[in-house]
């Protein structure tokens, strides 16, 4: 069992799965012992209050049936996704992260399930819909879409925690998120699997990269001028962090997708643009995402040499030194809380499935046209 503590901001050493002793079993042509031996796992201490306060959030909100809630919700295993990234962030700001990564993952099915059974028109109005709660949350939190009301409460709550600067540049690259997510329902629906590059510079959008890098400052109590946040050391430990988690996701989300008749993965496009076989698109996954490891931990060294360079002397060069250290110490342990998640989750055990296009802890009419 993980040992527990109750005083906030230590780290919890962090078996691999939340609820057995032992680690998942990892397939051949998805293990890299790289992370498993040099990026150690750890939790947030706050994560079995996490894990039960956003079950029961996902209740209140009506985000997911109760019946999927109770069967799902906790072998889905996304509040140990989140603590097991951003460490040292206070109890409230964990709390905000993962409720609202809970709902981008409802929100990623309510998307997926739209398209699969041809519902354009509550796409429509559900992404217009996002983008009104994402400049007036407060407005849209009785909204009577679920999604919309849950994701109006949980930006309202990621806005309470730093300046409003902070709050714009969020809601700014929410909302290149949410048109993204409209590129690729289009794509999916007409069919077209877009070009390696094209898609690689879309993944960024979808996968939400920029989103989860902003997150990482409240997680660190302080938020980051452009001067910092622009800096090349720091911006390519950033991207280097998230391009893996992508392409890993694309990796393991292979069969469930190509079941699925999905068009947005590297690997499809691999195979329908570089004309590569299932086993070489599968090879270059893994090659790409092994440099990802292997230059970010060249970046890393850079970004934390960035942040001892920023100790000036003075109280904001000593607080902008130990934000950028607890940000990119976080970068690092995205790459273990990613990796390990997508073995632990039921979100990618498309073998177990009944029917291994329609995953079980969907509901296929919520707030769809019938």
């Amino acid at each position: 069992m993980r040992a527990l503590t109750a005083e906030r901001g230590l780290l919890v050493p962090a078996l691999p799965h939340s609820a057995t002793p032992t680690a998942p079993a990892v397939p051949p042509s998805l293990a890299l012992p790289v992370i498993e031996t040099a990026f150690p796992r750890q939790l947030h201490p706050y994560w079995p209050r996490l894990q039960v306060n956003t079950r029961t959030w996902l209740l209140e909100k009506r985000l997911m049936p109760a019946d999927k809630v109770a069967e799902y919700a906790d072998g889905l295993c996304y509040t140990d996704l989140m603590a097991g990234y951003y460490l040292g962030a206070p109890d409230a700001v964990l709390q905000a992260i993962a409720d609202y990564s809970a709902w981008f993952f409802v929100w990623d099915d309510r998307h997926d399930r739209d398209i699969v059974h041809g519902r354009p028109a509550a796409w429509r109005r559900l992404r217009l819909a996002l983008h009104t709660a994402l400049e007036a949350p407060r407005a849209h939190l009785h909204h009577h879409d679920p999604l919309v009301a849950g994701f109006a409460d949980s930006v309202l709550r990621l806005f309470s925690f730093l300046p409003q600067t902070w709050n714009a540049r969020f809601a700014r690259h929410f909302h290149a998120v949410i048109e993204a997510y409209d590129r690729e329902f289009r794509n999916r629906t007409e069919g077209i699997v877009p070009g390696v590059e094209e898609y690689l510079a879309l993944r960024r959008l979808t996968f939400a990269h920029w989103i989860w890098t902003d997150l990482l400052e409240p997680s660190a109590g302080c938020e980051l001028p452009d001067a910092v946040r622009k800096n090349p050391a720091y911006r390519r430990a950033a991207l280097l962090s998230q391009e893996f988690a992508a392409w890993y996701n694309d990796l393991c989300s292979l069969p469930k997708e190509i079941a699925g008749d999905e068009v947005h993965n590297l690997g499809i496009s691999l195979i329908v643009h570089r004309g590569m076989t299932l086993e070489e698109a599968v090879e270059e996954l893994r090659r790409r995402i092994g440099e990802c490891v292997t230059e970010f931990v060249v970046a890393e060294r850079e970004a934390l040499r960035f942040a001892d360079g920023l100790e000036d002397g003075t109280v904001r060069g000593k607080e902008l030194a130990v934000a950028v250290r607890s940000c990119v110490t976080n970068m690092r342990n995205w790459f273990s809380s990613v990796y390990w998640f997508h073995h632990e989750s039921g979100r990618y055990r498309v073998d177990s499935w009944d029917d291994r296009s329609t995953p079980p802890y969907v509901d296929n009419e919520t707030a769809g046209e019938k």
